[in-house]
């Protein structure tokens, strides 16, 4: 401890300081690190339950002294990995999570004095139950409660009442369920209820959605349907033969179609008496004495005709199309003007073959014109917008001059350049020439007598500032090294022009 003591005594604060806070550094990451080691052992128990199944759950795990973490605001139960199949077990023993109602286990205890209306209450329950964790077992579906009106059976068909159903489902974030999704669980609800049929079944979702819509049945409903589709069919044909002629927003359709679903078979049959053929003929002789009489058959023509009629037909067309006024600038003043009766003739004539119109059906068409609000309200066209000035031409050309002028610059300025690398290319070819004219005299005056090899090995070629000439240059040296009396007789023809390459 002295000692501890005296080496503290000669320390500075600062120096205490940074002590201080680096002790504290370490017990604080230590720790940090331990109660880390210690939560990432937890794993999950379950997830996604309701909060009367997490308050169930633990309570079921307070009993047991098991420890545990929420999560997931409560949704998620953690409890150390090594306890989390046991913990499965005991929670399943106890009937947990119950994922909202019970089922069938409701019928594990015998209650013999239960009433037959109680008992089929429970039996209710006990299938709405066993529904919800069926429809909870698809992917996208988080939770789901089902309510169920069993048939009623009368002997009167009046007082008779089929089986309904509604389930509700809440689905998962971001999930949303397919038509196929949608079909598998009102098939799945109808499959398991007596006497429920699947159209009978409302789908709903927790925003108040309907997911599945019946199929309308019966005659009216199949023709409404109908009827709607050829309408748009109709409209979309003359919006698409007009757009061109008026434009999209300058003209309205409306259309009245008269349709027959209804199929079957016609006969008819049509007699001819101004045609008539003979069917039958026969003669008889009562004696050689008496003559024979003759008895011939005739049939007036006739014309019979089996005729299906198709399903769908069109009965009556009522067609109505208004046109827009259009719309000039005169400065502030603004001039509205209708079109003209030959404009809407041709209009008239271009809707009529576009939707095969027949009158002696009973189609009709009526083609008017006025103007749209939006046409009378329009606001002044402002001059400065509506057409460039008369100093735009002007600028457009004064533009197009500058882009031409700074293309040539960009030309010429390429051009001078080239020429000036020439002309470098150009002047080092003749330095070159210049240096090889030098170092052939050098040479000659060397080389006058006998050349020494020595005097090679020093020569002093003048430095040309190009890659062949510098290797060139050491092989020379590199031979003269190995053999300076071939190199110099090498040299010395060369001078005297005997060396050919």
């Amino acid at each position: 401890m002295n000692q501890l003591r005296q080496i503290l005594d000669r320390l500075s604060w600062s120096q205490r300081i940074w002590i201080a806070a680096t002790a504290v550094a370490v017990i604080g990451g230590l720790t940090y690190v331990s109660h880390w080691n210690d939560e990432r052992d937890f794993k999950p128990l379950f997830s996604g339950l309701a909060d009367e199944d997490a308050a169930a759950l633990v309570a079921k795990l307070h009993e047991g002294g098991v420890e545990y973490r929420l999560a997931a605001n409560g949704a998620t139960i953690l409890v150390p990995s090594g306890k989390v199949a046991e913990a499965r077990l005991q929670m399943a023993s106890a009937g947990l999570p119950k994922s909202g109602r019970i089922g069938f286990e409701l019928f594990d205890k015998a209650n013999f004095g239960a009433s037959e209306f109680a008992e089929q209450v429970n039996y209710q329950r006990a299938m709405e139950g066993e529904l919800e964790r069926s429809v909870m077992s698809i992917r996208e579906v988080e939770t789901a409660r089902v309510h169920l009106t069993l048939a009623k059976d009368s002997l009167y068909s009046e007082a008779r009442q089929p089986a309904k159903a509604s389930v509700l489902v809440k689905l998962r974030h971001a999930a949303a369920l397919s038509p196929q999704n949608v079909a598998a669980i009102c098939q799945l609800t109808a499959g398991a209820v007596p006497g429920l049929a699947a159209d009978q079944v409302s789908l709903v979702d927790t925003s108040g959605n309907l997911l599945n819509r019946p199929k309308p049945t019966g005659d009216a409903e199949a023709t409404l349907d109908y009827r709607k589709a050829v309408e748009l069919s109709l409209q979309n044909k003359i919006a698409s033969t007009l757009e061109p002629l008026l434009g999209p927003d300058h003209f309205r359709i409306g259309v009245s179609a008269d349709v027959d679903i209804t199929s079957g078979e016609q006969s008819e049959e049509v007699f001819d008496p101004s045609k008539s053929a003979m069917v039958s003929s026969q003669n008889t002789s009562d004696g050689p004495a008496l003559p024979n009489t003759e008895s011939i058959g005739y049939q007036t023509s006739r014309q019979v005709k089996h005729t299906r009629l198709p399903q769908g037909g069109v009965k009556k067309l009522s067609l109505s199309i208004l046109v827009d006024h259009s719309l000039r600038w005169d400065g502030a003043k603004r001039i509205v003007q209708a079109p003209s009766a030959e404009k809407l003739k041709v209009i008239h004539d271009l809707v009529a073959a576009a939707t095969g119109l027949n009158p002696a059906r009973g189609d009709q068409l009526v083609v008017d014109a006025f103007p749209f609000e939006a046409t009378l309200n329009a606001e002044p066209v402002n001059a400065a917008t509506a057409a460039p000035p008369a100093t735009a031409g002007k600028w457009m050309g004064q533009k197009n001059f500058l882009v031409i002028a700074g293309a040539g610059a960009l030309v010429a300025g390429f051009l001078v350049v080239v020429s000036k690398i020439r002309k470098k290319k150009r002047v080092a070819a003749e330095l070159a020439a210049e240096a090889l004219a030098d170092m052939r005299k050098d040479l000659e005056a060397r080389m006058a007598g006998q050349v020494d090899a020595e005097a090679m090995l020093h020569l002093k070629l003048p430095k040309i500032q190009t890659r062949k000439t510098e290797v060139i240059r050491k092989h020379i040296a590199a031979e003269a090294k190995k053999d300076p009396t071939a190199m110099a007789q090498a040299v010395r023809t060369w001078l005297h022009g005997e060396y050919q390459r």
